[in-house]
């Protein structure tokens, strides 16, 4: 028993660090979102027509507000999550941003981001399709390419681009959410110092 209370003891210790977690979660997601609405920015009018479109896009209705919407919110939560400004109340738009996409985009996909037909439980016909696709794909590669040359780095894969990232992001913006962006690190924790001095 003594020996299990020193080892929560010790476990309790690294409380005094606990702010590296949401420092971590920050700057994963931090350069996610601005590149996403960089993309969407670079590309502003490709992007609201893809979201009003019933055809080849998103059926989006008020497609240039959508795409606005969606542009302003990654770009500025990619700064705020950054800097720890707002973290709070950034992630709210954000995990709106990362349902729509899961929910709209992704979800006819089945979960895997990347097609694999090792995770059964994930796999569907979406996938079987694309690895047959893949193989078919490494064929050609192999008799009219440098295959090891171009797979030297890593390997080929087949995009399902499913809601595996969506949801993980919003499960990284919900932690956010509730935590904040911890201590030290962030302009959040400096405000709220400031401001219970002086009250």
């Amino acid at each position: 028993m003594k020996f299990l209370l020193q080892m929560q003891s010790l476990l309790d210790r690294t409380r005094t660090v606990d702010f590296l977690a949401p420092l971590a979660l920050r700057l994963y997601l931090a350069p996610v979102f601005w590149m996403a609405g960089v993309n969407k920015y670079n590309g502003f009018e490709n992007t609201a027509a893809w979201f009003g479109n019933p055809d080849w896009g998103l059926g989006m209705p008020f497609p240039k507000l959508m795409a606005f919407l969606a542009t302003s919110t990654e770009l500025a939560g990619g700064i705020l999550l950054l800097f720890g400004l707002g973290v709070r109340w950034i992630s709210i738009p954000l995990m709106i941003t990362m349902l729509v996409a899961a929910v709209s985009v992704h979800w006819q996909n089945g979960w895997l981001a990347i097609a694999d037909s090792s995770l059964w439980l994930f796999s569907n016909d979406r996938i079987e399709g694309g690895l047959v696709r893949l193989d078919r794909a490494k064929d050609i590669l192999r008799e009219h390419g440098n295959y090891d040359w171009l797979t030297e780095n890593g390997s080929l894969v087949m995009l399902n681009n499913g809601i595996e990232f969506a949801a993980t992001y919003f499960i990284m913006l919900l932690v956010l959410f509730f935590i904040g962006s911890g201590k030290y690190a962030s302009v959040d924790y400096w405000i709220a110092r400031g401001f219970n001095k002086k009250v």
